[in-house]
């Protein structure tokens, strides 16, 4: 992709998320995400009703009058978005791919934060961490993470959420706000999530929230007939029967299985999380997550 093609598909998002994040973001995500606690602010003269645990005593017997210690939330946040852009994201069999989806979300979430004087930074990850951007303010750092998206040539073949989630500790010493964006495909043979202990630990220590990106067709096979796919991951291509309906319900019942066991690990570790698909209004699934906090 040669630059003035990268600039207009950055610039297209940037309009189009942004406004999204002022319009519609705005209250949700003030509410949603609120601050580490409450920072002093000011020292005023005690009034009827103010709470005598916050007297400043120091303050009150050098000017002989009872004052009082004023606090107000802190909003200051920092979030981390923690981005898979494994093979796996170039499928989509609607308008957009599930990499697109998970770009758009990832920039209306990081203009939201902006919106709120939050520093925003990204940890992009296939199989290994493959690019980390600080946490920082201002919008050309925001563009930065979205040019990010769109250009970074992946080096790793698979997808391992493990690594992302035990940088993400490593890093980030103090409490942030995560979205961890992805397919969440990374499972054992029985449908289990490999990264269950480090969903324990990274949601221990940080504010973690999971956003599941998913096509329609890796939920169901339609009755097409003898088909060839491929694994985006590891090359592997296999001719598939999907007019026999033992095939189309081992893939259901093990997408099914997928599903639950996900729900599950996020649920023992309450973990925040939406499945938002490539054909969905991605707006009501992130709205919808706002409100469940």
């Amino acid at each position: 992709m040669d630059t003035s093609e990268l600039l207009k598909r950055v610039r297209k998002i940037e309009i189009k998320t942004k406004g999204l994040s002022k319009q519609i973001f705005a209250g949700e995500y003030h509410s949603a995400f609120k601050g580490r606690g409450m920072a002093f602010s000011e020292v005023r003269e005690y009034q009827y009703g103010d709470d005598v645990r916050n007297m400043d005593w120091n303050v009150t017997a050098r000017l002989n009058a009872p004052y009082v210690k004023i606090f107000e939330e802190e909003r200051e946040l920092t979030v981390m978005l923690l981005i898979d852009v494994s093979a796996s994201g170039l499928f989509g069999t609607t308008v957009k791919t599930k990499r697109e989806l998970m770009t758009e979300i990832s920039a209306v979430l990081a203009f939201s934060a902006s919106a709120n004087n939050d520093k925003v930074g990204a940890i992009l990850f296939s199989d290994r961490v493959e690019k980390f951007i600080p946490p920082k303010k201002g919008r050309s750092h925001l563009l930065r993470i979205v040019r990010e998206l769109i250009e970074t040539e992946v080096q790793g073949e698979g997808t391992n959420i493990s690594e992302a989630l035990r940088y993400l500790t490593n890093i980030i010493k103090k409490r942030c706000t995560a979205f961890l964006i992805s397919d969440m495909a990374d499972t054992d043979a029985s449908a289990r999530p490999k990264y269950e202990d480090a969903i324990k630990i990274a949601a221990n220590r940080h504010d973690l929230s999971v956003i599941n990106i998913y096509d329609k067709r890796e939920r169901t096979l339609p009755d097409i007939g003898m088909v060839t796919v491929k694994d985006l991951e590891n090359g592997q291509i296999k001719l598939v029967d999907t007019s026999d309906k033992r095939v189309r319900a081992s893939f259901e019942n093990w997408n099914r299985d997928f599903e639950i066991n996900l729900k599950q690990t996020l649920n023992r570790y309450k973990v925040d999380s939406v499945a938002i698909g490539t054909s969905d209004d991605y707006v009501k699934g992130l709205i919808s997550l706002f409100n469940s906090r």
